[in-house]
């Protein structure tokens, strides 16, 4: 007879081949359609007459509506389901950028970024919490870093493509950027209908796990909800006031400054770099450091579910992505700058799967829903913060590599809060996890 805990691994290995790759296929869309006005930057504002200071404003306002509707969204997935919301998110992102092709005002390019930030809000950490619906807290930095591989994958993939089809300007009367906006955004739709149908809510809807795994699965998943609500805070008032969590949001915020300071610019960053205009070559050089993310964030989840050394790990992982940054300005030759983006890419990535496991193992419920939202909503600021603060540094000191300095020194803050963060209690341990692990973890 199979013991109950290797009952409930054959489980996450089943959940994890069923459910990761389609919710990375969504992370794929969803990074993809709110980054991908950076390949379009150029073309966008040349065609449109936008300044440098009302693409950064549009490009990070998209994260205020995020923020705003983050928690009713995960608490509104949390009451219905995860499959219906999910899938609502979906549609309604699509549809509205593919309508990013009739921006041809800043009025309504601010609007549009608004609203793609309405209608996504609630996505992420609503996948984020899903997860921990399927995958108990031993497993989970590493499936969580299986699905942060969306982030890397919309640009090896999406960089080319969008490339491909702002060169397709002018067919059929329609300019590149239109093109790019439209065939995107229509997939991100077209993927939500499909998502209505291939989704389940919970272990106990999966008929393509056995009755056995099924059982296991929730018995582990139940242990350690029991723990969590024995040190974690348990209502929706209790978590909007907890220090942790609004300690938890302020990290993930200079975390998402990193990734968005970066990833707004990286496609012009690179084509100045090359010395060409953005397109299919420009698209593949960007997906270089991508991949260097990706090889990142396998590693470095697995070595921390190995050592449940999660604080240590994600600390250093992220002061890499800040000296990254650095590295990428003053590196003397386009190789090296090359390089200096890839550790900054590998580093910002590989750490945010380690970091979502500590909001997860305090959090549950209701808690878990209210928080990870909160998290995630405030973390999102940063998107906001990013290209308005790095347009500020570059105007204030003349120069176009203020910022990215900038950025490298705040990440680099980032790391050092994370290193403090041993106050903060991990899960009590599930029947048959391992203990050593879980006392090592803020160790």
């Amino acid at each position: 007879m199979v013991p109950s805990t290797g009952l409930a691994d054959l489980a996450v290995r089943r959940v994890t081949r069923r459910l990761v790759p389609f919710l990375l296929l969504m992370y794929v869309l969803s990074f993809l359609d709110r980054v991908n006005i950076g390949f379009a930057k150029e073309a966008f504002q040349a065609d449109t007459g936008l300044s440098d200071a009302a693409y950064a404003f549009g490009a990070g306002v998209f994260f205020i509506g995020y923020a705003l509707v983050e928690v009713p969204s995960n608490l509104a997935l949390h009451r219905f389901g995860a499959r219906r919301w999910l899938a609502r998110i979906m549609i309604t992102w699509g549809l509205i950028s593919a309508a990013m092709a009739f921006a041809h005002t800043e009025t309504v390019f601010y609007l549009l970024r608004f609203l793609l930030g309405v209608a996504e809000a609630g996505f992420f950490p609503g996948v984020i919490l899903y997860l921990t619906y399927w995958v108990p807290e031993r497993h989970r930095a590493r499936v969580n870093g299986l699905f942060y591989f969306g982030a890397p994958l919309a640009f090896i993939f999406g960089g080319p493509v969008s490339g491909a089809l702002l060169e397709l300007d002018g067919l059929a009367g329609i300019i590149g950027w239109q093109w790019m906006f439209l065939v995107e955004g229509l997939a991100a739709s077209i993927v939500g209908v499909w998502a209505l149908r291939y989704l389940d809510d919970r272990p106990r809807d999966a008929r393509w796990l056995s009755a056995e795994q099924r059982d296991a699965l929730e018995t582990e998943l139940a242990a350690e909800e029991r723990g969590s609500r024995a040190h974690g805070p348990s209502g929706v008032l209790a978590t909007l006031r907890s220090p942790r969590v609004l300690y938890l949001a302020l990290i993930y915020l200079l975390i998402q400054m990193s990734v968005y300071g970066v990833s707004f610019y990286l496609p012009t960053q690179v084509a100045e770099l090359l010395g060409t205009e953005v397109g299919v070559t420009v698209g593949v050089v960007t997906a270089i450091p991508w991949l260097c993310a990706i090889a990142a964030s396998f590693g470095i989840g697995r070595l921390s579910d190995r050592t449940g050394d999660r604080r240590r790990i994600a600390a250093v992982t992220l002061a890499v992505a800040g000296l990254g940054i650095a590295g990428s300005v003053v590196a003397g030759t386009p190789a090296l700058a090359m390089v200096g983006l890839c550790f900054a890419a590998a580093g910002f990535i590989a750490v945010q799967p380690v970091f979502w496991t500590l909001p997860a193992g305090i959090l549950v419920g209701t808690a878990a829903a209210t928080g990870i939202g909160l998290v995630n909503a405030l973390g999102s600021l940063g998107g906001f913060l990013a290209p308005n603060i790095k347009q500020a540094a570059d105007t204030g000191f003349d120069s176009a590599h203020a910022g990215l300095y900038v950025l490298a020194a705040t990440t680099l803050v980032g790391a050092v809060l994370i290193w403090t963060t041993k106050w903060l209690r991990p899960v009590t341990p599930a029947a048959g996890a391992p203990v050593a692990r879980t006392n090592r973890e803020n160790a």
